[in-house]
C-alpha cells in the first residue's frame, strides 16, 4: 500500500495572466503513483484526486464541459458559485455535487476566505472539453487547445 500525507504535499499554482482564473492544488493521485491523464489501462489510476484552493474573487477555470469525464466535488471550506449554462448555485462547506459529462460548469469563490475542495474525476482514456464562452476545445491526453473550422468530409483527401 502506498500512503502519503496530504498536508506534506506541495501546493502547485495555476494562474491566468490577469489572475481572473487561479487556484492552487495538490495532486494527490499523482503523489500516490498515478500518471497524468493516464488511467488504469496505462498503469495509472482509474480516477484523479486533487485538493484545490481558490482565493476570494477568483474562478478555478473558464466555463467548460467535458464530453466523457465525470467530476465529483466535496467542499471543505468557503463559499462559491457553480455557474452552469442556465443557472448558478451557491455551495458551501459540507456540500458535495457532481458534474456529468456534457454539463458546462465553472466554480468561482464569492467568499472572503479561500474556497477549499476535493475534486475526484474518472480517468477516461480520452476526453475533449468545450469552452462555450471562447468557443475553444481541448483534447486529452494530448492537452492541445484549438478552435474548429467546419470542412467538407472529403476536403484535403483527394
Amino acid at each position: 500500500m502506498k500512503k502519503i500525507a496530504i498536508a506534506a504535499l506541495p501546493w502547485e499554482e495555476s494562474k491566468s495572466p490577469t489572475g481572473k482564473y487561479q487556484s492552487s492544488f495538490k495532486n494527490i493521485s499523482l503523489a500516490l503513483g498515478g500518471k497524468r491523464d493516464v488511467g488504469a489501462w496505462g498503469g495509472g489510476h482509474p480516477f484523479d484526486l486533487q485538493l484545490r484552493r481558490v482565493p476570494p474573487g477568483a474562478a478555478v477555470c473558464p466555463l467548460h464541459a467535458h464530453t466523457l469525464q465525470w467530476e465529483l466535488f466535496v467542499v471543505l471550506s468557503g463559499t462559491a458559485t457553480v455557474r452552469m449554462e442556465s443557472a448558478s448555485h451557491v455551495v458551501t462547506a459540507g456540500d458535495a455535487f457532481v458534474q456529468a459529462p456534457g454539463t458546462a460548469h465553472q466554480i468561482t469563490n464569492i467568499g472572503t476566505e479561500d474556497f477549499l475542495f476535493y475534486v475526484i474525476a474518472d480517468n477516461c482514456p480520452a476526453d475533449s472539453t468545450y469552452y462555450p464562452d471562447s468557443k475553444k476545445w481541448m483534447l486529452k491526453p494530448q492537452r492541445k487547445i484549438f478552435r474548429m473550422t467546419e470542412a467538407d468530409y472529403y476536403d484535403g483527401e483527394e
